[in-house]
């Protein structure tokens, strides 16, 4: 299973739509997962032309963003025999591992790349695809591959792509 990880798009604030290279870098994926700060529906609307969505709610998401039946506070995953939870904020995700341990905690709100192990569970933030590093422009994404119970994650650097004038 091939699924596609993306947060912080702060759209329309950091870009006017989704770029069209985050469409391209998830093609072919089974699931997008989105960690927060969508920002507008039209983000997910966007995304789930390539394949199923669920996003975590942000800090600054509210309204009908929030309100969407892809978004909740944090969701529980069971793919392929890993436990993987998506939310927004780091703190709140590592609070509640307290209690419980996921394989895979996937978050945002830090708008940088996070790939590190803590104890048992892998910590994955995929960045900004449009935010990175608190700047605008092109930023990173996220290709996590499971199979056979293991996990593997490929953090994109979206390029600008130009069409060749014929």
């Amino acid at each position: 299973m091939r699924i596609g990880l993306l947060a912080d798009t702060h759209i329309p604030e950091s870009a006017d739509a989704l770029p069209v290279e985050v469409l391209d870098a998830f093609r072919g994926v089974d699931l997008i997962l989105h960690a927060g700060d969508i920002y507008i529906l039209d983000v997910l609307n966007d995304l789930e032309r390539v394949a199923p969505v669920l996003a975590a709610s942000g800090d600054d998401d509210y309204g009908v963003t929030v309100a969407d039946r892809r978004v909740k506070r944090i969701h529980v995953l069971e793919l392929e025999g890993i436990t993987l939870w998506l939310g927004h904020e780091r703190h709140h995700l590592r609070m509640q591992s307290l209690h419980e341990s996921p394989d895979i905690i996937v978050f945002g709100h830090e708008h940088r790349t996070v790939n590190e192990r803590v104890g048992g569970t892998l910590y994955l933030n995929p960045g900004s695809p449009t935010y990175l590093n608190y700047q605008c422009g092109l930023g990173t994404v996220g290709i996590l591959t499971i199979e056979s119970g293991q996990a593997k994650v490929d953090i994109v650097k979206l390029q600008r792509q130009y069409k060749k004038a014929i």
